[in-house]
């Protein structure tokens, strides 16, 4: 097997630099709404000027997208490391996500609410090989590194969609279960719980998300069977 690369230190630099300014912001959102949170406060935090942030982001905002595809990058990584497939993926993707609100609840109520008034779609912003070491150094090795530098940058359907595919080919689900619509089911479960929960019992939302998904998989199949 060939050696990897290593990587320049100049775009080392660059993403320690960058995820540095993210975990800035992740400890801020804790205790203070992100229109609260001055880019200059960040900066301080980092130790940059403001000059060098617009380095890294266009306008305070491109921080929290970026985080936001950060995450759904470490979901899909941990989805293909457990090794599961159709319904139990999304099962570990739910509890992966269940995890980060109870972890950080003021964090994602900013995602939830950042997405909430997103007109469109964000555009998606590069994440290198330096900023996937960086961002996932506890994780990686010689072995998973090139998986890791490998993963799409994408959204939750792109996890959902080919999980949903595969319960149905192996018979988890019915062979005429309309995927998109159960994928909207899905969405609806992931976002909607934790915006019910987050702030006053955030402990309840991995029991919450189990106890749903049961129920959504009951009412797929009893939706898509053939009426007598």
């Amino acid at each position: 097997m060939a050696a990897t690369p290593r990587i320049p230190l100049r775009e080392r630099k660059y993403a320690r630099t960058k995820l540095a300014l993210v975990n800035a912001a992740i400890q801020r959102l804790e205790a203070t709404p992100m229109e609260e949170i001055t880019v200059n406060a960040l900066c301080d935090d980092v130790e940059i000027s403001e000059a060098t942030f617009f380095n890294y982001f266009a306008k305070k905002s491109d921080l929290l997208d970026y985080y936001m595809q950060l995450w759904t990058l470490e979901i899909s990584w941990k989805v293909r490391q457990s090794g599961k497939s159709g319904t139990a993926a999304i099962e570990t993707l739910f509890a992966a996500a269940a995890q980060q609100f109870q972890q950080h609840p003021g964090l994602m109520g900013e995602v939830l609410a950042r997405l909430a008034r997103l007109r469109e779609k964000p555009r998606l912003q590069t994440i290198g090989r330096a900023e996937r070491h960086r961002a996932f150094e506890k994780e990686i090795n010689d072995d998973n590194a090139s998986e890791i530098e490998a993963l799409e940058v994408s959204g939750l359907d792109a996890v959902l969609a080919p999980a949903l595919q595969q319960a149905i080919n192996r018979g988890e689900l019915p062979a005429n279960t309309h995927v998109p619509t159960t994928m909207l089911g899905l969405v609806a479960l992931f976002y909607g719980i934790p915006l019910l929960l987050r702030m006053n019992n955030p402990d309840a939302i991995p029991s919450s998300y189990r106890q749903q998904l049961a129920i959504f998989w009951q009412g797929v199949r009893a939706a898509s069977a053939p009426s007598r």
